[in-house]
């Protein structure tokens, strides 16, 4: 039986969520797959700062995700591939949350809220770049519709990275 997903809301960050991403994104257990330590309060400060960047010139960006109370529960949106590694020239889908919003919906809502705007944005495929022992991010790319297309190596960690896509021109 499918559960209902919850109401979230997206908004571009300002420069008060890097605090709160900060916060949301310092348990060890968050970060279990993007390098295994939370990271310093600078970095989500340049974060935000080029999420606000990619809004103003793209149409799109990660967006801070709040629950229906208003509460920055974490981050879900898209951004431009730009390492030089991987799906090169590709727009990137991607979704963090807070180890206590686990389990809820949250980030397939707001992935789904995602799709439909970097759609209206012209966007005409996403990709994922997920761990395959990420077993929720895998879940959450295979509820979006997205397909394994082919596995990456993580230059730094000597790790495999699953690359999904979904192709927005057809639907």
């Amino acid at each position: 039986m499918n559960r209902p997903l919850p109401a979230v809301r997206l908004r571009v960050p300002t420069h008060e969520d890097a605090v709160a991403w900060h916060r949301v994104f310092g348990d060890p257990e968050v970060m279990r797959f993007l390098g295994g330590r939370p990271a310093e309060l600078s970095v989500y400060e340049e974060l935000t700062a080029r999420q606000r960047r990619h809004d103003a010139e793209l149409g799109f960006c990660l967006w801070t995700l709040l629950d229906d109370s208003g509460q920055v529960i974490g981050f879900t949106g898209a951004q431009p591939w730009e390492r030089a590694w991987g799906p090169a020239g590709e727009t990137q889908i991607g979704w963090r949350l807070g180890r206590a919003h686990w389990g809820r919906g949250y980030a397939t809502a707001a992935a789904r809220e995602t799709l439909r705007r970097v759609r209206a944005a012209g966007v005409p495929g996403v990709v994922a770049l997920v761990r395959p022992d990420d077993e929720r991010s895998v879940a959450v790319a295979r509820r979006l519709g997205m397909e394994p297309a082919e596995t990456y190596t993580h230059p730094a960690r000597e790790e495999p990275v699953l690359c999904f896509r979904l192709s927005l021109t057809d639907q």
